[in-house]
């Protein structure tokens, strides 16, 4: 087993957690291009805009953008292609029947190096009100008045 120690985080979706509720995350390896691996060693990606979605029993990932790398000279590339996720059949099929029985989404959470080897940290997420949002920053100023009071 592998070091925690291991991990390199390459790139966060901080949108995430303002927009939904994660309920639960997977680990998922990504078939890539050595090319993109090597962008991604440079630390270049968003997730911002990313998407997981189930297809025939499968997970992809959708409008992850990984641009191009910087020595790459004669290959035609699109930043936004859609990338298989690798994860164990039983993980895909209770994954799969909680998004058709809840109601609930994919997101990519997390990109990072774990071992030499890029893996995705998918959520399994629902959704945000507005009214939950605006809950969230109310106590996000409570929390920051109180802390200043203190010091």
């Amino acid at each position: 087993m592998k070091n925690p120690s291991d991990i390199k985080i390459i790139s966060q979706n901080r949108k995430s957690k303002q927009r939904f509720f994660i309920l639960e995350s997977f680990e998922a390896g990504v078939v890539l291009h050595g090319y993109e691996v090597k962008s991604l060693r440079e630390g270049k990606v968003s997730l911002d805009e990313g998407l997981v979605r189930l297809d025939k029993g499968e997970m992809f990932l959708f409008n992850v953008h990984i641009p191009p790398y910087k020595h790459l000279t004669n290959i035609e590339y699109e930043p936004t292609r859609t990338r298989k996720l690798l994860l164990h059949r039983k993980e895909i099929d209770k994954i799969s029947s909680q998004v058709q029985m809840k109601g609930l989404t994919l997101i990519p959470l997390e990109i990072y190096f774990k071992g030499g080897v890029v893996k995705v940290s998918v959520g399994l997420a629902k959704g945000k009100k507005d009214e939950d949002r605006r809950e969230e920053i109310k106590k996000r100023d409570v929390e920051r008045e109180i802390s200043r009071i203190r010091s």
